[in-house]
């Protein structure tokens, strides 16, 4: 699941998401899930807020492991917005509207390609097998 924000560059409205918008997000997916998430984040300043750890510790079925400070190489999302950008600097759009709607589109198309985010997956070397050999 995926949820985009439109920045239209008003005063005193906010660029980026706060520490509720993912954490609603987050609900949402448990709540259709209906089982334990984890959680892999980089260090955006709203991942590692204080206000962010109080939501965190408010759900007991939720496991956050953060990334390194500074490893594009570790994350998969890198590999999606690069896919998703490509492209995008030539494209004439009519306005933040028209943009929005083709990064939604853009996103449905990658969400409905499981070898794709496998492959976004795979330019890490990490996998979702759990590893052998462990005690």
């Amino acid at each position: 699941m995926w949820r985009a924000i439109t920045h239209r560059g008003r005063k005193g409205e906010r660029s980026s998401f706060s520490e509720t918008a993912p954490a609603a997000l987050l609900d949402q997916v448990h709540h259709r899930l209906q089982a334990p998430i984890i959680v892999v984040w980089d260090n955006l300043n709203t991942h590692v807020s204080a206000a962010m750890r109080t939501l965190i510790a408010a759900r007991d079925w939720l496991t956050v492991v953060r990334l390194p400070a500074y490893a594009p190489d570790l994350n998969p999302t890198e590999g999606a917005w690069a896919h998703l950008k490509r492209g995008l600097g030539n494209l004439a759009v009519r306005g933040v509207d028209h943009l929005a709607q083709v990064v939604k589109q853009r996103l449905r198309h990658i969400q409905r390609e499981p070898d794709l985010i496998a492959g976004f997956l795979a330019q890490t070397g990490m996998t979702l097998e759990p590893e052998t050999g462990w005690p």
